[in-house]
């Protein structure tokens, strides 16, 4: 198995250091930098004459990166990759120019199920900073949406549906065998917002569906919990909703909800991803060092 000639991490790839020390030891040569470059041009200085790139979810490498780094053969990026739109590396033009770039699916998913009940039955018993009612709720029959049915949506959905909640979702494309497993309803995304009390949405990076009017159907006195990495809404159109009575907005990170509502009352959100466990890191690392060796056993 032949190694790369150098490999270049341009940011912290959010892996436990001895499995940053793994990595480097599938290189001649390996430049692991801690923080996170601030615009292209640092990208490329970064990258220089590297055969291979190593990037979590917070830097994006585009089209001038890739034209101005002619040595790069490999990228891997140590984050959730699902499609080329919502990547934070140019991967159709990458493939033009011959250029493999992998990703990983399915390592984080048991620390965001555990999220999601853990903060909405402390709202719905009070045993944090607020309460969802005048009194204290079980999660038994309260009416949950999930928007995306993924695999993290297909876990959320299962793990509700444990606790007893009614369960109904939107996504995509329907999925009729977990409807039929869980016996649970598809709903147009209008329908949905206006029959469930508490809404999570599981989208890939980079897609949007919540608008003003969209929050308008949702109504008030209801619970938004995003498990996205980014915001799944316009956040002005979430920071006027927060104002109207009664409404909650949970994150396991301040980017999943957006800068403009941190620090509002009725938002809760947290400064580490709830899918980055180090349990999760294990996983994560696994699936990135197994995607270079399969390359480097067939390159």
């Amino acid at each position: 198995m032949k190694k790369f000639k150098k490999m270049v991490a341009i940011e912290p790839t959010k892996l436990l250091p001895e499995w940053d020390e793994r990595l480097k030891e599938l290189a001649e040569e390996a430049v692991f930098y801690s923080d996170i470059p601030t615009d292209a041009a640092t990208i490329i200085e970064r990258i220089g004459d590297a055969d291979c790139v190593m990037l979590s979810f917070t830097s994006f490498v585009d089209r001038e990166v890739l034209d101005a780094c002619p040595n790069i053969r490999y990228i891997g990026i140590c984050a959730s990759l699902y499609a080329p739109e919502n990547a934070n590396v140019d991967i159709l033009h990458a493939e033009e120019k011959g250029i493999v770039v992998t990703g990983v699916r399915d390592y984080g998913d048991e620390g965001v199920k555990e999220y999601a009940i853990s903060e909405l039955v402390r709202l719905l018993q009070g045993r944090g900073p607020a309460m969802w009612k005048d009194e204290p709720m079980e999660l038994t029959n309260v009416k949950v949406g999930i928007v995306g049915m993924g695999t993290v949506g297909s876990l959320l959905a299962r793990t509700m549906n444990f606790f007893g909640m009614d369960v109904k979702y939107y996504s995509r494309t329907r999925k009729p065998a977990i409807e039929q497993e869980l016996t649970m309803d598809y709903l147009p995304l209008d329908e949905l917002l206006a029959e469930v009390d508490i809404l999570i949405t599981c989208l890939n990076k980079n897609v949007v569906l919540l608008d003003q009017a969209a929050f308008e159907k949702f109504g008030n006195g209801k619970i938004l919990m995003n498990v996205s990495i980014a915001p799944s809404h316009e956040v002005p159109a979430l920071k006027n909703w927060l104002e109207q009575p009664g409404n909650f907005a949970f994150s396991d990170t301040e980017a999943g909800l957006g800068e403009a509502v941190i620090g509002l009352p009725n938002v809760f959100t947290g400064k580490t991803n709830a899918g980055l466990t180090s349990m999760a890191k294990v996983r994560l690392a696994q699936k990135v060092i197994q995607n270079i060796e399969n390359f480097q056993e067939n390159h």
